[in-house]
């Protein structure tokens, strides 16, 4: 459906996911987390494909969590539906990170707070060289969510990843590359092709696709916590901080 908020096409082999929310720049909310998660479900269902692109309608990649959702949530983080909107959202970018094939993010313009965490839990990225790469959480007077210190120092280590979670620099496409962040860096206009024409290359044996994307995220691992972990020890500082903010 062409208003949805989530896209799926297959061809190829290959699963192209659009956020589709462009007048918001593709902030999530809980109902097009919700679309994400049935999404990567269809998309394990069908085994003849064997990569995903996730990209991004309009200008921005995502800008992170929808601010009417974040805005609502802080009058009561623990409140049931507060918690399960939340928790839709971080659920959203967890399920990319165990979907069945390899993943690509294909990012342009900007991507901030939650919009970062769907990008890290991509197996890689291809950026735009102007992109715009924010962690951003703390900016909003929240705490960081969804694992993204373990997600985001796995890729460029403890000292960039402070920098970014902790002291608010912003990172551009060519920066991400020399930081591990991203593998490569191209033109706007450039990234969508280059990410496909990876995901191709990959995708030409689905099933050994499959078999070598799920024992390359077993062996690649070097976080002192899971990401699983780390999302749910990070719950109880931002319900609070979100708390604090809507006080």
């Amino acid at each position: 459906m062409a208003d949805a908020e989530v896209l799926l096409e297959v061809d190829g082999g290959v699963a192209v996911v659009t956020l589709n929310a462009p007048d918001r720049r593709n902030a999530l909310t809980p109902q097009m987390a919700e679309e994400l998660i049935s999404v990567f479900d269809e998309v394990d269902a069908q085994p003849e494909v064997g990569a995903l692109v996730v990209r991004a309608a309009g200008r921005s990649f995502c800008a992170g969590g929808d601010i009417a959702t974040l805005t609502n949530a802080g009058k009561d983080p623990a409140a049931p539906d507060a918690y399960e909107g939340m928790s839709r959202i971080y659920d959203s970018f967890y399920r990319l990170g165990q979907v069945k094939v390899p993943t690509i993010a294909a990012v342009r313009g900007s991507a901030v707070g939650a919009g970062m965490n769907m990008l890290l839990a991509a197996d890689l990225r291809i950026v735009a060289s102007d992109a715009r790469l924010i962690a951003g959480f703390l900016k909003r007077g929240m705490h960081p969510g969804g694992g993204h210190f373990v997600i985001l120092s796995r890729l460029i280590g403890r000292e960039a990843a402070a920098a970014m979670a902790l002291f608010g620099e912003e990172v551009d496409g060519t920066k991400a590359v020399e930081l591990g962040l991203a593998w490569e860096a191209v033109d706007d206009a450039a990234v969508e092709d280059r990410a496909l024409e990876l995901a191709r290359r990959v995708a030409a044996d689905p099933e050994l696709a499959r078999v070598a994307v799920g024992n390359f995220r077993k062996e690649v691992v070097n976080g002192a916590v899971s990401w699983e972990v780390a999302t749910q020890f990070e719950r109880p500082a931002q319900m609070w901080s979100m708390r604090r903010s809507a006080g």
